[in-house]
């Protein structure tokens, strides 16, 4: 069952968003960019081109989206590849945008094939073909569309067809944060959530959050209630050192599923290399997760490698985990 968000809950998550461009933190060449194209599509007094945004989960490809329509003055209307099942809610949503407006797909690699290829003629001539009846009397009608802005997002852009990646004006990989971009968003959290941080806390916090914007706002909301059970709403060292720890978040930012997934390889096959299927069944995880969520970052900060004949953890990877080179 999933759970419903009440409106605080919506609230506080809007909150912590940035309301304009400027205060959005890193991906500065992607910034310096879309600067260009707006102000050059605003003198035009044209649409913006379709746009792709790409990377791992919880960069900032939703708020990236709600930014632009925020710089251009206009609406944007958000949906998701699953949930346009027919080419007709398609159509409906298409139907009801004004000039200039944002269509926002996330997940867009999950679209179906109908829904993807009349999504084709909307993108390029902003019309619509929708087909009328059935069999010999069916007859298709073809509707003008306003001119329109489609935003779409994607985690897995190999899964994305050539003819509809190749619609789009411009595509944007989003990468991992620095530590000096998170850390100045941790701040700015804490400060919206009134919680008591300095700047070396901040980086701590930063270092510990995968690059990622998301799981930085996740984390400092974890260590605030630490904070207010333990040091009356403050986040002093002490505090971050035993929430961190009861957490089980390490100094490389590791959980306990990364740790699990490392321990696995380096104990019960000998380092490697081992096939994703095997070890997904090691860790009784599904090998989705374990290709798009775990094993990024792991790779990315060097602990494990994708080889042809599978999985191999490094010689950094036995280190962290303090485990002997010869097991």
């Amino acid at each position: 069952m999933s759970k419903i968000k009440t409106p605080l809950v919506i609230a506080l998550e809007e909150t912590l968003r940035p309301k304009t461009l400027s205060q959005f933190s890193g991906q500065s060449r992607i910034k310096q960019k879309l600067e260009i194209f707006i102000k050059a599509t605003q003198k035009r007094k044209e649409a913006l081109d379709h746009l792709l945004l790409y990377g791992p989960p919880g960069l900032g490809k939703t708020t990236l989206a709600h930014l632009i329509a925020s710089e251009m003055g206009v609406s944007i209307r958000i949906t998701s590849g699953p949930a346009l099942e027919r080419s007709g809610d398609l159509a409906s949503i298409l139907t009801n945008l004004k000039d200039h407006d944002i269509l926002f797909i996330d997940e867009v690699h999950r679209l179906n094939k109908p829904v993807e290829e009349s999504l084709y003629p909307a993108m390029e001539d902003f019309s619509l073909d929708i087909i009328l009846g059935k069999g010999p009397s069916a007859r298709t009608v073809r509707l003008d569309l306003p001119k329109f802005t489609i935003i779409a997002a994607t985690t897995r852009i190999g899964l994305l067809s050539s003819p509809l990646r190749d619609r789009f004006g411009a595509i944007f990989r989003m990468d991992y944060y620095n530590n000096t971009d998170l850390a100045g968003i941790v701040e700015r959290s804490a400060r919206i959530l009134k919680v008591p941080a300095s700047n070396k806390i901040c980086l701590q916090l930063a270092k510990r959050s995968r690059g990622t914007p998301r799981i930085a706002n996740r984390i400092l909301k974890r260590v605030r209630d630490f904070a207010q059970i333990k040091s009356k709403g403050i986040i002093n060292e002490q505090v971050l050192e035993e929430a961190l720890r009861i957490l089980e978040i390490d100094p490389l930012g590791l959980d306990k599923m990364d740790r699990d997934l490392l321990t696995a390889v380096c104990l019960d096959h000998q380092g490697g290399p081992v096939g994703a299927d095997t070890l997904a069944a090691t860790v009784s995880e599904d090998v989705g997760t374990l290709e798009s969520v775990i094993e990024p970052y792991l790779m990315k900060k060097g602990l494990l490698k994708r080889t042809k004949n599978g999985r191999v953890a490094t010689e950094k990877a036995f280190k962290h985990l303090n485990l002997p080179l010869s097991v």
